[in-house]
């Protein structure tokens, strides 16, 4: 049993672009920003916890950060996660006001 402060440290933020809008209305798949140690089934446990829906399949890709320059010296963002969750047919979040 996993705490809601644990939770929230898993699901950091959800991820609205123009791709996970579109994976929302074809295939009811979300994005989040998870932590980088997050495991499939972590984020499974976290995500039908905090919105109470049920989780079919979760994918996770690691995200390299980028090389950037600011005022002529080098600099590198973060590596950060993403994760894709599916979920059974007739669930659904509202990630516009979701609370992670």
């Amino acid at each position: 049993m996993i705490n809601d402060a644990k939770l929230y440290a898993l699901i950091r933020a959800p991820r609205v672009s123009e791709k996970t809008a579109r994976l929302q209305e074809v295939s009811n798949q979300y994005a989040f920003e998870v932590s980088t140690d997050a495991t499939k089934a972590d984020i499974k446990y976290a995500v039908e916890k905090l919105f109470d829906v049920k989780v079919e399949a979760v994918n996770v890709v690691n995200v390299k950060g980028k090389t950037k320059s600011f005022r002529n010296r080098a600099g590198r963002r973060g590596d950060w996660r993403k994760a894709y969750v599916k979920l059974a047919d007739g669930q659904s979040i509202d990630v516009m006001n979701a609370k992670a």
